[in-house]
């Protein structure tokens, strides 16, 4: 049984720590207990990139091998500001993976699927091409049952991890094809973070625009903003759409982003150093995660559904 990684190894190692060696600092936002792990021992899940939806099971494996091996250099162009279509292949694909494999994107595009299956499910009900309810459910139709919490339509995490590693090579396409910000963060006092998500959503001006931003060593970040829809069928890689400026960011800049970071992640932060404020401040963030938001209403004939990603209050026990 393969122990799959949905946050890279060759991503985790930059993290790791001066004082510890070969580990980096580690604490979870669920019980905000610390320890320091590997870049092995974390982040991996027991088949976690085998979709028996897919013909080939385990073909995102080799889609991985174009993406790891090269992860350094990558970061390097970057950091020394000659980025290529190589380096954005390699951290657009990097991007693209975590938000299609690991177990928070899992959970994300679920709620699409989910939302689209209860609304048909209303319509099937309202046609009558459901029958109703049996009588030890409580009575009530389908939908109040629905709407109470009674009854829960249950998605196979695999599906939505299927239907993104078939796009995978549109969504390279559309980030690597937009407009991307290399962030120099040389606070020592407040080095970027990482975690099992190490992507965070940040509004953009255009309400309709998302920006990704990815903490690719804990000096250099990179801020995303997509490409156009018609960029999601240039998947010969040529990024003739991409366009970057490098940025210095504040201190207070570097803070903000951490706290995106540590709010988006789904428990556990990594980090390189161990300063006395982080506890603190992962304590004070860690009740959110990224989520997805469904809001429903007329469309011609009949009723749509958009879909909304953002940043959400998320009690933890």
């Amino acid at each position: 049984m393969a122990l799959d990684h949905y946050v890279s190894q060759v991503h985790l190692k930059r993290f790791y720590s001066p004082a510890l060696g070969e580990l980096l600092y580690a604490i979870r936002k669920s019980d905000l207990k610390r320890f320091t792990p590997n870049a092995k021992s974390v982040c991996r899940i027991d088949e976690g990139n085998t979709n028996q939806y897919l013909s080939e099971p385990r073909i995102i494996e080799e889609f991985l091998k174009t993406v790891e091996g090269r992860y350094n250099r990558a970061v390097s162009a970057l950091e020394s500001g000659n980025p290529d279509r190589h380096s954005i292949y390699v951290v657009s694909g990097f991007t693209a993976y975590v938000l299609t494999c690991s177990p928070a994107a899992i959970r994300i595009h679920s709620v699409p699927l989910r939302g689209a299956l209860e609304m048909a499910t209303q319509i099937l009900e309202r046609t009558g091409e459901i029958p109703a309810p049996p009588s030890e459910l409580g009575g009530g139709t389908l939908t109040e049952l629905l709407e109470s919490g009674k009854v829960v339509l249950g998605i196979d995490p695999k599906y939505p991890q299927a239907v993104g590693i078939a796009s995978i090579f549109q969504k390279i396409a559309m980030l690597g094809n937009g407009r991307w910000e290399i962030l120099v963060n040389d606070h020592t006092d407040c080095p970027f973070f990482t975690s099992d998500f190490p992507v965070t959503v940040e509004a953009a001006a255009d309400s309709s625009v998302l920006n990704w931003i990815v903490p690719l060593s804990p000096r250099i970040a990179a801020r995303m903003r997509s490409g156009s829809k018609r960029s999601r069928d240039d998947t010969n890689f040529d990024f003739r759409g991409f366009s970057w400026d490098r940025r210095a960011v504040t201190r207070h800049q570097a803070v903000e982003i951490n706290r995106l970071l540590v709010r988006s992640a789904e428990d556990t932060v990594f980090f390189s150093d161990d300063q006395a404020w982080i506890t603190r401040f992962i304590a004070k963030n860690r009740h959110f995660r990224v989520d997805a938001e469904n809001f429903h209403g007329p469309v011609a004939g009949g009723v749509g559904q958009v879909s909304r990603l953002a940043i959400l209050p998320f009690k933890r026990a």
